[in-house]
């Protein structure tokens, strides 16, 4: 994608949803991966359910979050839009599901929709949209990134890597499941 382009419905500023709306979507994908010492979370495998913990999905380690952010409970869980990861393949990253280290995959809410302070009704969880999170260096991992590309996809994945949440109320999630975006209180 050239510079001048823009992206549609990507990053927040892009005409962020009214507080004061309802959307509503589905669970596209669920990702988490054990601890394996001396390894990165990336990809994260799928699974078909799992119970989302205050800590994020049951089974799931993210080292960069447990090791750099001390198990900070405003990053347990990653989600991201997989209109966002259809896009990215669209411009030629060959982005799969789990590949950028994200736990729940959605689908039917535009990315700019996720606003932190917004809540967020997952199965049976209720999650609180913290903050978006930043493309780093461990993303160079991926297969198609690479050293040499790294620069470039980190530049591609800016207001596009997925937003963090707080866990408010822990609960079963299943692929399918509805995702309903809460109204500002």
């Amino acid at each position: 994608m050239a510079e001048s382009e823009e992206r549609p419905h990507h990053g927040p500023k892009a005409g962020a949803t009214s507080p004061n709306s309802n959307e509503r979507g589905r669970v596209a994908g669920l990702h988490c991966k054990s601890e394996v010492p001396n390894e990165r979370g990336l990809p994260k495998p799928s699974v078909t359910e799992t119970r989302i913990l205050r800590s994020g999905l049951a089974g799931d380690f993210n080292r960069f979050r447990h090791e750099e952010k001390h198990d900070d409970e405003a990053m347990a869980v990653l989600l991201i839009p997989r209109e966002t990861l259809e896009d990215l393949n669209r411009e030629g990253w060959p982005v799969r599901p789990g590949d950028l280290g994200e736990n729940v995959i959605s689908t039917g809410i535009a990315y700019n929709a996720f606003i932190p302070g917004h809540r967020l009704r997952v199965g049976e969880a209720l999650l609180a949209v913290s903050k978006a999170c930043t493309p780093c260096d461990f993303l160079y991992l991926l297969p198609y990134v690479g050293r040499l590309r790294g620069p470039e996809f980190l530049k591609t994945m800016v207001d596009r890597r997925g937003w963090y949440a707080r866990v408010i109320r822990e609960g079963a999630v299943r692929v399918g499941d509805p995702i309903e975006l809460l109204p500002l209180a």
